[in-house]
């Protein structure tokens, strides 16, 4: 018994080593799946024809406000692309009331140094859309764009 029992713990030890090799490329490949449809998913919203992209976008012109900086002044302007016609129809009733208060506020809060960069624009669209989101009665954007940016001393 002493001389098999270093086999069985060999043995017990492969087996488990085994199978949790097998449990992670299992789930490695679950990820690559999702990852797979997300970007299928993603392909599709691109395909969309150009009626179809101001079908669902809406714009807000020029809106001047103060940036957390005491010295600089901004001037920009926005576009959105929301989920479907009827949201972008709703989101255009409450732009002026509901979404420019929100864009001031958070433009009130940002250094222009945030701005001055692709990735900092893009950060701030992203915070932007998620604010946005947070105060519309179903959660119906799915993007925010910077159309025109002038940021300037006072």
């Amino acid at each position: 018994m002493k001389k098999m029992m270093p086999w069985i713990v060999t043995a017990l030890l492969a087996i488990t080593l085994i199978a949790v090799v097998v449990v992670v490329l299992i789930r490695l490949g679950d990820q690559d799946k999702n990852d797979n449809t997300h970007t299928a998913a993603a392909a599709v919203e691109k395909k969309m024809t150009a009626d179809e992209i101001v079908e669902v976008s809406s714009e807000l012109p020029q809106i001047k406000t103060n940036l957390a900086d005491p010295d600089r002044i901004i001037m920009v302007s926005f576009s959105f692309r929301l989920s479907d016609k009827t949201a972008k129809e709703d989101f255009d009733k409450i732009q002026s009331i509901t979404v420019k208060p929100i864009i001031i506020q958070a433009l009130a809060d940002t250094k222009a140094e945030e701005l001055n960069t692709a990735k900092g624009m893009k950060q701030f669209n992203e915070k932007l859309t998620g604010l946005i989101n947070e105060a519309l009665p179903e959660p119906n954007l799915k993007s925010t764009s910077i159309s025109d940016i002038v940021i300037a001393p006072m």
